[in-house]
């Protein structure tokens, strides 16, 4: 089975973008993993917002990845980069996580961050805190009341900018 994997970055106050979308303030003086991340992935998943902003940002970065954006007002369409999907979310995971090929990156955002925690679909957590506090932004997860998910951590990695990379695996319900 396919396994869905969450990398992304966060400020240090858990906040993944400013309000405007914006991520100016993440650093990009080495990649920290992000090659090697990707050369494990075979598809990429996203919700709409997150899909929408990425193409404000210039080329669509996941060329030659599989893509799916969930929408539930574009469910059915297409465009040369990924497919919308609407409905029956849980049963298209479900079918993903089962067919060929490499590793599922969840790329974000929150909401759809969330969706996957509470219905446990994600394997692994890969967060790479910046050492920075936004003090508002959207959240790397929506608040929920009923989201406690414990996690196993596994490992940690720490650059000499500051950054921490925290790995945790979900996949222990």
């Amino acid at each position: 089975m396919r396994k869905i994997r969450l990398f992304i970055a966060a400020s240090l106050d858990g906040y993944i973008a400013r309000i405007s979308g914006e991520v100016d303030w993440l650093f990009t003086d080495q990649n920290y993993g992000y090659d090697d991340f990707f050369a494990e992935v075979g598809t990429v998943l996203m919700g709409r917002k997150t899909y929408e902003q990425i193409l404000e940002f210039g080329e669509y970065p996941y060329v030659g990845k599989q893509g799916f954006v969930f929408s539930k007002t574009r469910h059915g369409e297409r465009d040369e980069n990924v497919e919308f999907i609407g409905e029956n979310l849980g049963e298209f995971v479900h079918h993903l996580r089962q067919s060929s090929g490499n590793d599922i990156w969840l790329v974000g955002g929150a909401e759809i961050i969330q969706y996957f925690i509470k219905h446990g679909f994600l394997d692994e957590l890969i967060l790479a805190i910046h050492p920075i506090i936004l003090g508002d932004g959207i959240p790397l997860i929506v608040k929920d009341k009923n989201l406690e998910t414990k996690l196993k951590f596994k490992e940690v990695k720490n650059y000499n900018s500051g950054l921490l990379q925290v790995f945790y695996d979900l996949s222990i319900q």
